[in-house]
This record gives C-alpha cells, sequence and structure tokens, in this order.
C-alpha cells in the first residue's frame, strides 16, 4: 500500500456512552491470516480480546520500511488496554493507543531518513453494554452481516473510494482498479492521525466480520454475504481464506469474525 494524501485532527463522536455494563449478549470470535501465493512477508495482523470485548486488523503497508513492524506496535498497543469502566472511557482509550503508536511510527521513520514511511490501516471494533464501536483508518474494512444482508460498516479512505464517492467510478468498476493500492489515511503517515468512528446497537444473531483489503480486493461482498450465511464462524473463516488461495490471493488476506448469541 502507499498513501497518498496527509491526515487530521480525530474526529471521534461525542454521543453519550453507555451506562458500564458488560451487558447480555454472548460474543465469539475466530481470526485467520495467510499470506497468500505471491508475497514472501506477511505484514497483516489481527488482534482478539474476548475478555474485554475487542478486536482489530491491521495491514501493514507493503512497499514501505517496515509495514510488518507498524502493525505489530498498533496490535501490542491494543493489548495492552486495561478493563473498560465506561464506553466512552474503552473508546478514548483505542483512539489514544492509536494516535501513540502514530508518533512513535513518525519518530521512527524520520530517524531512517527524509520521506521514510511506516505504516498500517487499522480497524478495530470495540464492544460495551451490547453496544459496538467502529474505529478505523485506511481501507481494511468492517461488516456486519444481519438478518441475511451484508453491511459495511467503514468507509474506506483510499483513492478508489474517492473516484467512487465523486462519480468517477461505479462500485463495480472499484473492484481490483490498478489504484486500489493507494490509501488517503494510515496509522504513521502524519501528524495529527485522523480516526474515524460509527456505533450503534448490537443485535442477537449479528456476525461482524474485520478483514484486510487482502479479502475484499479478490473477494466480493456478495459472496462473503453467502458464505457467511451459509456456514458457521469457524467453517466461514476457513472458507473465506480458501476462496482468495484459489483465486490467487496477491495479496496477504486477513479476517476477524464475531457472532453475537443472546
Amino acid at each position: 500500500m502507499s498513501v497518498r494524501a496527509a491526515v487530521k485532527p480525530p474526529s471521534i463522536d461525542a454521543t453519550p456512552a453507555p451506562s458500564p455494563r458488560r451487558g447480555s449478549i454472548g460474543l465469539r470470535s475466530v481470526g485467520r491470516s495467510h499470506v497468500g501465493v505471491v508475497r514472501t512477508l506477511n505484514e497483516d495482523r489481527y488482534l482478539e480480546r474476548p475478555d474485554i470485548r475487542l478486536w482489530a486488523v491491521a495491514d501493514g503497508m507493503g512497499g514501505h520500511e517496515a509495514g510488518d513492524v507498524a502493525a505489530d506496535l498498533i496490535i501490542e498497543s491494543l493489548a495492552q488496554i486495561s478493563p473498560p469502566q465506561s464506553g466512552y472511557g474503552f473508546l478514548n482509550a483505542v483512539c489514544d493507543g492509536l494516535q501513540a503508536v502514530n508518533h512513535e511510527l513518525l519518530e521512527r521513520a524520520a530517524a531512517l531518513s527524509y520521506g521514510a514511511l511506516i505504516g498500517s490501516t487499522v480497524a478495530a471494533l470495540l464492544v460495551y453494554d451490547d453496544h459496538y464501536a467502529c474505529v478505523w483508518a485506511g481501507d481494511s474494512r468492517i461488516y456486519v452481516l444481519r438478518d441475511g444482508k451484508l453491511i459495511q460498516l467503514t468507509h474506506d479512505h483510499s483513492a478508489v473510494q474517492e473516484m467512487v464517492d465523486t462519480g468517477l467510478l461505479t462500485p463495480e468498476q472499484a473492484h481490483g482498479h490498478a489504484r486500489s493500492n493507494i490509501v488517503t489515511r494510515a496509522v504513521g503517515a502524519g501528524d495529527p492521525l485522523e480516526l474515524d468512528v460509527r456505533h450503534a446497537a448490537i443485535e442477537p444473531g449479528d456476525v461482524f466480520l474485520i478483514c484486510s483489503d487482502g479479502l475484499t480486493g479478490t473477494v466480493t461482498d456478495d459472496e462473503i454475504r453467502r458464505v457467511l450465511t451459509a456456514m458457521p464462524p469457524e467453517r466461514a473463516a476457513d472458507g473465506l481464506i480458501a476462496l482468495t488461495l484459489d483465486r490467487g490471493a496477491r495479496d496477504n488476506v486477513t479476517l476477524v469474525l464475531i457472532s453475537a448469541e443472546a
């Protein structure tokens, strides 16, 4: 991946968080990652922290210095978050941790050479009191499968998405586009880091998918929906990885599935 634009200050929804309760909906997760069939280094990382209800995918930026290091630092930072005392405090802890990683990556890059870049996308899902929040920068995505419909919760920070937004490309033309490797936000790409946030209530039966663009660049949303609808999470995770590999998997592919049970 490469970065095309500078990032801006954080933009966090200030809606009051739910009361500090764990909630009644149970959550189960499964994660998978594969280097693919072309690359020799896997720069993707993922996190499963069911103890505090936090999951994430980080996609290190290939073609730059130490994309795997950037992804490692993101996951390590999120892995150190303490059990939350409130929903808004949880959200702040995630965003603050990512901001700290952003500063560290900028310092490391500056020590290498002028113009050096060490970066990674991130997509994180946190759950508190039966409400979820998505936090992201870049083109790693979060979806929810609800009532048989697959809904993309995140909005790509990418050059191709900007062309879709302005009507220069259709969503169908965007899939597999030559400029699909250009992201417009990433952790480590600039200071300050801008993070987008989306939140809402969870419903029993929801299945969340967090994934790197190694999946969405190879498999269509409708194919993802069919796999998630037809299989339990463990088999669906394996099935989606297998589908990308069958199609040549030119990029690393990583995903985490989280299913909500009453």
